[in-house]
Parts: structure tokens; C-alpha cells; sequence
């Protein structure tokens, strides 16, 4: 690692996974199964925890508060394997994909008042929303600084989308979206990239607000992509899909945290977060989800669009320092090494379907969620040969293929856009 090491705000992850049939590939309303045999979180002491979601083809594991990557990773791929092995137990795979691959029946809701209101709420819009993401938590001092911190990451959170996207099929169809989850939450009142605020007094009267219109369950339900957390006193992230590998949800993690540290030192410096175009930020938000790393983003403050590639590096370096101070850098640039090579979990989820069709991509996505084969540490040097990475993604999975229409036998069909 680069330079003398010092700590870092405190993170966490939030990881959410389908529940798929062994046999048919589909989602299977299985949480309630999996919940109970999964046993009990290694760090529960530090609030980790496994849990249920909205519908009952998903479930959700939680990191406890952790203060370095290494720490994280691990905790990472304890919970995908404790659930992996749970769901296999029943028939069932756990599967890491922002959205279902296949059709099926829709889940019926978990049970739970809040989820009653929920559903009572959005109607149809939530009746099939098997939507998965990767929610980072990264520590602040308190909520004011928390909004000012989300002000300083409105700019970013479409470059992470496009980094994360892992959704490219929604339900049997080829959807021609990197994030078909990102197309799903903007359904949802509120959603997308989340206004400025001057102060935490103004975010809370925006929020309260939208829950006195009738828009919002409560509080703690906003949409937006980033916000101070409304439990604990962490900035919440959560653009990004869920990461196909704990790898990838690793380099996220990083992200974020390195892009807070950046903000928390504009901050101390006096440096207030530009008031980036709200369409701007919108319209890059869109591309992303379109096109993921494919094509360019528009940059909301230059006010132009930028290859997407170009974003990410101007990422990277907007959060280096920060990732420098926790000797996370080289980590970071390993695996966005990997990322170039290996494209976005929604690069690879459309090169298994061509293939081998649909259940190729399911089988795909199994592997790389919970791996049989012990992990590696993250952030192997990109320099070593592919098939020397027992950590990430199958090397089969890894090569770039031209362009090929989907197998004439694939039942998926392409949705018009």
C-alpha cells in the first residue's frame, strides 16, 4: 500500500440478493426458509445481520461496522456463502443480479406492517419489484455534516451506477439496459439523484414534506440514490446494483468512502459542494443505466458529456487522497483494473446469454455470488494472469467477445426502447 496508513470514517455494506429455483432459475419466495436455517451473523456484535426484503425472493445480509477492506471483504463473503449454503439446503441459489434474469410468478410480499404500508402504498408498482442493490455506509461526524457530505456526491453517483451495472434482464427479456433496476426505482416519487440541501433543517422539511403529501410512508423512506441514514450516523449510498462478486461490492465500498473522505476534507477546507445541474445530473443518471461504462456520461458541473471511462478516472483521482491516507489506493486501482478487462456484471451477464441463453447467465451469476473455491484477498495486481484469480469472476467469463445476437433458441425477449 502507498504512504503511512491512518483510519478511516467507519463502513458497512448492505447486500441484496434473489432467491432462485435450483432446477427452473426462476425466483422463488423462499426468504422465510433461508432466514431461519442461515443461522446466526459471525459479526452480530457489530451489527451484522441477515434479513429480509420487500418480497419474499429476496433477502439482505448486512456487514457489522467495519474500518478497513480487508475486514470488509471478509464479511462480505461470509454472508454470501452462509446464505448460499442456506438457500442450496432447500433447493434453491442465491443469486446476485439487480434484477430476476427469468419470469415467474410474482413473490408475495414479506410479512410486517411496514411492508403492508408499502404495498398498500405503490400498488402494482411494487407487486413484482425484485429489485437488488449494494447500499454502502460510510461514517460522519454528525447530520449536518452527513447532508453536506451527500451534497458534495450528487455529481458521482451516476459513475457509480454505470461501475455497479449488473441488471441487463428484467423478467425473460433483454431489456437493452446496463440497469434495468435503476429504469424499476425511478417509478418510485423522489428517486434518482437527490436535490441540495443548505441544511439538515432544510433536508428533513423537504422529507417531511413528501410524507405529509401522502408520497412517502415515512421518514425513512426516501429514494433518493445518497442521504444521511435515518438510523444510524453513516452517509448512505445507494446507487450501485448489487455487485456480482464481493469484489466488486468491495470497489464500491472503496468509492464511496474515499469520495466522502474527499468531501469531509473540502469541508474542514471550506469548500462548498457545487450546486451541480439537477437535469444534468438526471440525464447522467439515464445514460448510465442505458449504457453503463459504454458511451459517455454527461459531467453535471462541467456541463458537457465525458466517456464514461474518463468519469471513473476522474473519480478515482477526486477520492485517491482519501484512499491514499487508508492505504486502500492500490486495492482500488487492482480491481478497477479487473473491471477493464472484465466489463460490468451487466457486460457479462449479456455475453453468457449468447452463449448459452438464459440459464447460463443464471448459472453465471450463482458462481460469482458465493464462489465454492476459497477467496483471495481483494485487489490481486492486475498484471497477474486471469487464470490466477481464484477471487473474482470465472476466467471463461472475463474475455471479451464481439458483439452476437442472442442464441435464435433463447426465450428472452428484447425489449424496444
Amino acid at each position: 500500500m502507498r504512504g503511512v496508513r491512518s483510519p478511516g470514517p467507519s463502513i458497512g455494506v448492505e447486500e441484496e440478493f434473489l432467491l432462485v429455483d435450483g432446477v427452473s432459475g426462476e425466483c422463488v419466495p423462499d426468504a422465510g426458509r433461508v432466514l431461519s436455517a442461515v443461522g446466526p451473523h459471525r459479526w452480530a456484535r457489530s451489527r451484522g445481520s441477515f434479513q429480509a426484503e420487500l418480497l419474499t425472493s429476496q433477502v439482505e445480509a448486512v456487514t457489522g461496522v467495519c474500518h478497513d477492506l480487508a475486514a470488509l471483504g471478509a464479511q462480505l463473503r461470509f454472508g454470501r456463502e452462509r446464505l448460499a449454503a442456506a438457500a442450496r439446503a432447500g433447493g434453491a441459489r442465491l443469486v446476485a443480479s439487480g434484477t430476476p434474469v427469468l419470469g415467474g410468478r410474482p413473490p408475495p410480499a414479506a410479512r410486517g406492517d411496514r411492508f403492508a404500508a408499502i404495498t398498500d402504498a405503490y400498488g402494482d408498482v411494487v407487486e413484482d419489484y425484485q429489485a437488488c442493490g449494494c447500499h454502502v455506509h460510510v461514517g460522519v461526524p454528525d447530520r449536518e455534516t452527513a447532508v453536506a457530505v451527500v451534497n458534495h456526491l450528487r455529481p458521482w453517483l451516476p459513475v457509480l451506477l454505470a461501475l455497479s451495472a449488473n441488471s441487463p434482464f428484467d423478467h425473460g427479456r433483454e431489456t437493452r439496459y446496463a440497469s434495468r433496476r435503476a429504469v424499476e426505482m425511478a417509478r418510485f416519487p423522489g428517486a434518482g439523484v437527490p436535490p441540495w440541501s443548505a441544511s439538515a433543517a432544510e433536508w428533513d422539511a423537504r422529507v417531511a414534506a413528501l410524507v405529509e403529501a401522502g408520497v412517502l410512508v415515512d421518514a425513512a423512506m426516501t429514494f433518493w440514490l445518497a442521504r444521511p441514514s435515518p438510523r444510524w450516523p453513516t452517509v448512505e449510498v445507494r446507487a450501485a446494483d448489487t455487485a456480482a462478486t464481493a469484489d466488486e461490492a468491495v470497489l464500491q465500498a472503496a468509492l464511496v468512502r474515499g469520495l466522502v473522505g474527499a468531501a469531509l476534507a473540502d469541508l474542514a477546507a471550506g469548500r462548498e459542494a457545487p450546486r451541480a445541474d439537477a437535469q444534468l445530473c438526471a440525464a447522467a443518471l439515464w445514460t448510465a443505466s442505458r449504457r453503463g461504462l459504454d458511451g459517455a456520461l454527461a459531467d453535471p458541473v462541467a456541463r458537457r458529456p465525458v466517456p464514461a471511462w474518463r468519469r471513473v478516472d476522474d473519480m478515482v483521482a477526486r477520492a485517491a487522497p482519501a484512499l491514499a491516507a487508508t492505504g486502500d489506493l492500490d486495492t482500488v486501482l487492482a480491481l478497477l483494473g479487473t473491471a477493464r478487462r472484465a466489463g460490468t456484471g451487466a457486460d457479462r451477464q449479456r455475453r453468457a446469454a449468447r452463449r448459452g441463453g438464459p440459464r447460463a447467465v443464471v448459472e453465471m451469476l450463482a458462481r460469482q455470488t458465493a464462489p465454492a473455491r476459497p477467496a483471495g484477498r481483494p485487489g490481486t495486481p492486475p498484471d497477474v494472469p486471469i487464470e490466477e484469480k481464484p477471487d473474482v469472476w470465472d476466467a471463461c467469463e472475463r474475455v471479451p467477445e464481439a458483439d452476437a445476437p442472442l442464441k435464435t433458441n433463447d426465450p428472452l425477449t428484447t425489449e424496444e426502447t
